[in-house]
């Protein structure tokens, strides 16, 4: 066998090796039978024999189908930020109750474009508690009125909820390079 062949096994090996030693490793830290886990935004979890989660990839919405249903009460569910210059950034947060008898468990949430940014509590709420959903709002390159909304996906009925941010985007008097985004 020559020498190149030699060493290019040996590489497969080595590689093979490290790949079976990261993934044993990793298992190891996955080990969650002592702790509680939600499982990542689309993906459930099942118990093997081993007593390790596993997790699989499922369409958004599956695992919050699947949960003990609870209910969910948002404080308000618009909010309006007025008049904003163009290229503003702004926040709010959305207080809601844990309303069921079930933790509740967030599964996603999507703004409807890239200028609405929400984030979201990840661990469960208990039945009764309280907690905020975040939006962010940029308007840069927007002009006139916007109207945004967040789709929230949990285990509710229904398992989605909606909220709605709007502004008035005011475009800086001489500033024509930009282009007028309206709403969609």
């Amino acid at each position: 066998m020559s020498n190149g062949i030699k060493i290019g096994l040996l590489v497969v090996i080595a590689a093979a090796l490290g790949i079976l030693t990261w993934r044993m490793i990793r298992n190891d830290h996955n080990d969650i039978s002592s702790r509680p886990v939600i499982p990542a935004t689309g993906s459930t979890t099942e118990t093997t024999d081993g007593g390790f989660k596993k997790v699989k990839n499922t369409a958004v919405g599956e695992a919050s189908n699947n949960r003990a249903k609870t209910s969910i009460i948002f404080d308000n569910s618009e909010h309006d930020f007025g008049n904003l210059k163009q290229g503003d950034n702004a926040e709010y947060s959305f207080r809601f109750t844990n309303t069921g008898k079930e933790p509740l468990i967030i599964e996603d949430a999507k703004g409807s474009c890239g200028c609405t940014v929400p984030s979201y509590p990840k661990e469960p709420i208990a039945p009764g508690a309280n907690a905020e959903i975040k939006v962010k709002f940029s308007s840069a390159n927007k002009s006139g009125p916007q109207k945004k909304t967040v789709t929230i996906t949990a285990n509710t009925e229904p398992i989605t909820s909606t909220l709605t941010i709007m502004a008035n985007v005011e475009v800086p008097a001489g500033n024509k390079s930009s282009s007028p985004k309206a709403a969609h």
